[in-house]
């Protein structure tokens, strides 16, 4: 499976049945989560319109049928064009991104448009990482597509986090799209662990910001990262949650 491919509503792992020890309180959450949230669940079948995808190819200078089906567990069209937003910004040296698909391909067009810039993608499916390494070769983008499997814990977050190995060292755009929710509603939060490599005036974007889980998980980045300033932008089918650390110039 490529990202040019459509899915169903739950991810690979899930729908391929992946098992792991857990505590009955992950399965617990897993399952209050999945009651509260299906209205989320629900729109991420919708990836945006067609006039919304076109526009971002057109932005993009993509040929026709370059993006693949959105929806699911995929970027909608709000969040890849908030992508291509921050990257002309910011024009980062170095972005870091977690879950890699079509926002891999956006990210390093972006990037490819505007001065450049490395992009260091992670994502928990070897044959998924494989795939879209050929993808983006086959539009010359060149991305450090990485394969970091979820078998970490981290110490406030439970689920289980990527295992990630040569991360740059400073970060200027850090990009949140895994791992899945049903990994548990909260394993997003984990990637704090990568905040204090955000550079003066570094961005954050969390995907599926609307989201009750992404909202607790927020609420705990406000309180243990102040020197970080959050929004929530209700953009799109999920939301986007947007940082930015205080000491760099105003968004």
């Amino acid at each position: 499976m490529t990202s040019r491919e459509q899915t169903g509503l739950l991810p690979i792992g899930t729908a391929q049945g992946l098992h792991r020890s857990r505590p009955i309180t992950d399965w617990v959450y897993r399952l209050l989560f999945g009651a509260i949230g299906w209205p989320w669940l629900l729109r991420s079948l919708w990836g945006g319109t067609q006039v919304d995808k076109a526009r971002l190819l057109a932005r993009l200078g993509l040929r026709e049928g370059a993006l693949p089906h959105l929806g699911s567990w995929k970027a909608d069209t709000a969040f890849l064009h908030r992508i291509v937003d921050t990257v002309e910004l910011l024009r980062p040296a170095t972005v870091v991104e977690l879950g890699a698909g079509a926002s891999t391909l956006v990210c390093a067009r972006a990037l490819a448009l505007h001065g450049g810039g490395r992009l260091v993608s992670y994502d928990q499916h070897a044959p998924f990482v494989t795939a879209t390494s050929d993808w983006l070769a086959s539009h010359d983008l060149q991305v450090e597509l990485r394969h970091a499997p979820l078998d970490a814990q981290i110490v406030r977050w439970p689920g289980y986090w990527y295992r990630l190995d040569h991360i740059p060292p400073t970060i200027d755009l850090l990009i949140i799209d895994g791992p899945p929710w049903t990994e548990h509603p909260y394993v997003r939060g984990a990637a704090e662990t990568l905040f204090d490599r955000l550079s003066p005036g570094g961005m954050i974007l969390l995907d599926d910001g609307a989201r009750p889980g992404e909202r607790v998980v927020a609420r705990r980045w406000r309180r243990q990262w102040p020197g970080i300033r959050f929004e929530l932008v209700h953009e799109g089918t999920k939301g986007t949650l947007i940082g930015r650390r205080r000491d760099g110039p105003a968004m």
